[in-house]
């Protein structure tokens, strides 16, 4: 139980970091950051896994892929959300 407490909350971290490097914010507070660590970091891991250097690992997260990764995450989630927005 303790380690899966230990990986939300670096996902939280890691969806936080993401979202502080993109213009734009995930609803939601610790839950939206949360949401953006862990898709993030399936995301980062699947598409530069290979590619970059995972550096630091953290209960499980490569640190470097996956903060790329929640920082993607959070600027296509803005990007929808304007354009949900302008369509009504």
């Amino acid at each position: 139980m303790l380690g899966f407490l230990v990986m939300l909350l670096v996902a939280a971290i890691i969806g936080f970091v993401g979202e502080a490097l993109v213009p734009g914010a995930m609803p939601g507070g610790w839950a939206g950051a949360i949401v953006a660590g862990l898709l993030g970091s399936a995301l980062g891991g699947y598409m530069f896994g290979g590619l970059i250097p995972s550096g630091p690992v953290l209960a499980g997260f490569a640190l470097i892929p996956s903060i790329i990764g929640a920082a993607l995450v959070v600027l296509l989630f803005g990007l929808i959300s304007r354009a949900m927005s302008k369509a009504t």
